[in-house]
């Protein structure tokens, strides 16, 4: 078994406690464009951590009800991590020649890589149409008001169905022997589609013989 790749979590985690404000910032950032004062009073209009830490979709539940603009508010969040996630990769396409010219400042590189990835899967997996992530709420308000109701009783449940789907199903299917289900993988490919993303916008990365060969191996370094 391989050791855990301690600067890579840390890593991630840094970029996670970057990420999810920026993300919610997106969220109150519209929301205050549509008029919506609360996010204002409640010192949402932020991008303290501290102001972010409550569940995704709480600031959902309480701007703009039922109407348009909670659909375009929904959406303000995935999109603002995508665009921060596609500008830090292209920051990498045009700053991989200055930043390979030893494994100590490629870390910087990395970083990079990996604040891009967790932004892009932050969308990604906020899409995921389960409460409390803002896929929930996206589908919710394209509902028709009946279907929408029927649709709002799984809300209190969408916190297990997450738990169950990246946690608990997989950890069931490894003692099973059936770990290999896509299904049971959902976070891997998340990050993949992630990838997949940057590496389209940053194309062939060159690299010293040296330092890994590709983007991928570069994440993981």
């Amino acid at each position: 078994m391989s050791g855990i790749n301690v600067l890579l979590a840390l890593m991630i985690i840094v970029s996670f406690l970057v990420a999810i404000p920026l993300h919610e910032f997106g969220h109150a950032l519209v929301a205050g464009w549509l008029g919506d004062q609360s996010v204002r009073a409640e010192g949402r209009q932020t991008l303290s951590l501290r102001s972010h830490v409550d569940p995704v979709g709480v600031l959902m539940c309480v701007i703009l009800a039922f109407n348009a603009g909670v659909f375009i508010v929904a959406w303000a969040g995935p999109l603002f991590s995508l665009l921060i996630g596609l500008a830090t990769a292209v920051i990498v396409r045009f700053a991989a020649p200055f930043l390979v010219g030893n494994v100590f400042i490629v870390r910087v590189l990395q970083l990079l890589i990996v604040f891009a990835s967790v932004n892009i899967a932050l969308t990604l997996f906020n899409l995921i149409p389960l409460y409390p992530l803002d896929g929930y709420q996206i589908v919710y308000t394209l509902l028709p008001s009946k279907q929408a109701m029927q649709f709002a009783k799984s809300a209190p449940y969408g916190m297990f169905a997450i738990l169950a789907l990246f946690f608990l199903l997989p950890f069931l299917a490894n003692l099973a022997g059936v770990g290999s289900f896509p299904l049971f993988h959902l976070s891997y490919y998340i990050w993949l589609g992630a990838m997949n993303l940057i590496s389209l916008v940053t194309g062939p990365l060159s690299l010293p013989a040296a330092l890994p060969p590709d983007l991928f191996s570069l994440y993981l370094f």
